[in-house]
């Protein structure tokens, strides 16, 4: 398990986190969501040790994870942040092979090839682990980088935003997968997501940010209300459930109710 506790951070006078406490529950899938600017990808990298904080501690497993070595923790948890892209010419399989860098040290053993052949098949990117990564899509880039954090077999999963330049079908897919994950190989997976109705259809708990704070954390169904989404979003949000999942409707310029009805049909 890993627990969050007290977590401040400030930059200058700026308070980013706000005495944020929280528990990862194993074996399940954490969605955070918020508005921009609610602290989400800071709690997730104060989670993960990238960034230091003010005040609080974060442990992992019993241990505070300041405490353990950098090798140790990358053979606990890894971690996707936002911003992914690499100038480097890489093929596929080759930014694949950095995922197993915290056991091999760059010297691949065969248990490390099996590990990365089996990361490129559940990612579907076998047939493409030659191509280099300038000559994928975005969406296909992105699974590459999924499938390096795959390699690096750990307990704990961290995406900050997985779903970026997917769309819907492979988002779909995307989130299915995370969900086989956590039912075939036991992983426990924090997800920084923007969607909120992925959120309420794939994740078991949802933790609900706003300005540096947390407002909402539990299981998904006593996060998924009304009163409780209008509270984090400051607007009125419905949720129908529809085919059995709980959606949230709003209306924009963009989307119609035909449009979430098309969605959780793909769900």
């Amino acid at each position: 398990m890993i627990k969050v506790s007290h977590l401040s951070l400030d930059i200058g006078k700026k308070k980013i986190l706000k005495n944020v406490s929280t528990e990862i529950r194993k074996g399940a899938i954490t969605a955070i969501i918020g508005p921009n600017g609610a602290g989400k990808s800071t709690l997730l990298n104060v989670a993960t040790r990238l960034i230091d904080v003010t005040s609080g501690s974060v442990e992992l497993n019993g241990t505070e994870i300041t405490r353990l070595k950098s090798e140790q923790v990358a053979r606990e948890l890894a971690v996707l942040k936002q911003s992914n892209h690499t100038n480097l010419k890489l093929t596929v399989r080759e930014l694949v092979n950095f995922g197993r860098f915290p056991y091999s040290k760059g010297r691949l053993s065969a248990t490390d090839i099996q590990i990365v052949d089996e990361s490129l098949a559940y990612m579907g990117l076998t047939n493409m682990e030659d191509a280099y990564l300038d000559e994928l899509s975005g969406g296909q880039r992105q699974r590459a980088f999924i499938a390096m954090t795959l390699a690096q077999d750990t307990d704990y999963i961290f995406l900050d935003e997985p779903l970026n330049n997917l769309d819907m079908k492979h988002s779909v897919q995307m989130m299915q997968l995370l969900r086989r994950l956590v039912r075939e190989k036991q992983k426990t997976i924090v997800i920084v997501i923007h969607d909120i109705n992925f959120a309420s259809c794939y994740a078991d708990y949802i933790v609900a940010m706003k300005e540096g704070e947390i407002l909402l954390d539990g299981p998904k169904d006593d996060v998924i209300t009304p009163e409780a989404l209008k509270a984090v979003y400051d607007m009125d949000i419905n949720i129908e459930c529809i085919f059995g999942q709980q959606i949230c409707v709003y209306f924009d310029d963009e989307k119609t109710v035909d449009d979430y009805v098309r969605e959780v049909q793909m769900i």
